[in-house]
């Protein structure tokens, strides 16, 4: 796999040259329970980046208001729906100015109230132009914000296309169930 002009899953990687490039979004949030919002979302930029405390505050709290949670930068992880835990997993992961994000399963841990609440979130990033890739099984939001779209089944790619070559066209070829 090649990112930016180099294997990064070749032996001997430079695995920081990945991480400060690369955001990951994980499918069970993988917050710091032990710090509050603000702090989950300024770690990275204060230890990875060098940002001072108070500029990597100042850009969290704006990253909170962007995923609607500014009021909440004060409670610990614990205190907060699924839905919550998981914009505030995305607002870190932009914190660190990535040029990609990777998102696991954004959904899958999520009700459907919350749902809707992370894809807007990840709409709205689709919408600034930000490169994701997203594993997920919710098609018609992959539909919705994809230009291009892999199927797999067991670790391998069985078709690749656009949104409407693999998810309308897909569709529409399959019979009906009698």
């Amino acid at each position: 796999m090649f990112f930016d002009g180099q294997e990064i899953t070749a032996p001997g990687c430079r695995m920081e040259f990945v991480r400060r490039k690369m955001g990951m979004v994980f499918q069970s949030f993988n917050l710091f329970d032990n710090l509050n919002i603000i702090e989950n979302v300024m770690a990275a930029p204060v230890k990875l980046l060098g940002r001072s405390r108070q500029e990597a505050y100042d850009d969290g709290i704006r990253l909170l208001k962007r995923v609607g949670l500014a009021e909440k930068a004060q409670n610990f992880p614990s205190e907060l729906t699924g839905g919550q835990k998981q914009r505030v997993a995305i607002a870190r992961a932009i914190a660190m100015q990535p040029e990609m994000i990777l998102f696991d399963e954004p959904t899958s841990a999520l009700d459907p109230t919350m749902v809707g609440e992370v894809l807007q979130v990840i709409r709205n990033l689709a919408g600034e132009g930000m490169t994701m890739m997203i594993v997920t099984h919710e098609m018609k939001f992959a539909r919705d914000v994809s230009n291009r779209v892999f199927y797999m089944d067991e670790g391998g790619i069985y078709e690749d296309g656009t949104p409407e070559q693999i998810l309308t066209l897909r569709s529409a070829k399959r019979p009906e169930c009698s």
